[in-house]
């Protein structure tokens, strides 16, 4: 009984050898877009605002511009934004968040 026991786990093994050969991916196609960055930088600049650009302002631009949806991009638009502010890059205007 111990023998058949002791025979399991090693039949196991095999099946998760075949899962890490079927993990390995094709690379990703690179975007057709720019960075965020540059399109979120591009969006201020063009749009010459005296008191600033608001986010859905940016998003608008970005969606009309580049072939991109605004709202899949929303949160990687404000990451940007925020990080951008604290980094000294962007002067934020108004408001405390992006």
């Amino acid at each position: 009984m111990s023998e058949a026991e002791a025979a399991a786990p090693v039949a196991a093994s095999p099946k998760k050898a075949a899962k890490s050969a079927a993990a390995a991916k094709k690379p990703r196609a690179k975007p057709a877009h720019p960075k965020t960055a540059d399109m979120v930088n591009g969006a201020i600049k063009n749009l010459k605002e005296r008191g600033g650009s608001s986010l859905q302002a940016i998003k608008k631009y970005v969606s009309a511009n580049y072939k991109v949806d605004a709202e899949k991009l929303s949160p990687f638009i404000k990451k940007y934004l925020k990080g951008a502010v604290a980094a000294g890059k962007l002067v934020q205007t108004k408001g405390k968040g992006a």
